[in-house]
């Protein structure tokens, strides 16, 4: 059953990110991509941070917002395909940018998740 719930969690991540990617921005900096990533951070943390107050979360209802909807959303193989295409093209300045923006600002997306959870729950 565990199955299930991570498969209809990454299907609402997965057509929520494409959803984002439909957005239309012009710019050779994968801004969508970084928001997501962001977005994601700030999802995973804000779970997290519930999850450590609720001791009544099921673990299937973990299962789906970690692991499905926030695997699904995410896109940290794009993230890692499109740095690796800006170092390629000599974009050396805005692949440096993109990986450390999309790190430092995860990081603290988990970090304001967690404080959103703390003051919602």
């Amino acid at each position: 059953m565990s199955f299930v719930f991570v498969a209809l969690g990454g299907a609402l991540g997965a057509v929520s990110r494409y959803a984002i990617s439909l957005i239309p921005v012009k710019s050779q900096f994968p801004v969508l991509t970084l928001v997501t990533n962001i977005l994601g951070a700030i999802l995973i943390g804000f779970i997290v941070g519930m999850a450590d107050k609720k001791e009544d979360l099921s673990p299937n209802m973990l299962l789906f917002w970690k692991t499905g909807v926030c695997g699904g959303f995410t896109t940290f193989s794009t993230f890692s395909l499109e740095a690796y295409k800006l170092f390629e093209d000599h974009a050396y300045a805005a692949g440096g940018a993109y990986v450390v923006l999309s790190v430092c600002c995860c990081i603290l997306g988990i970090f304001l998740g967690k404080k959103l959870s703390a003051v919602i729950g």
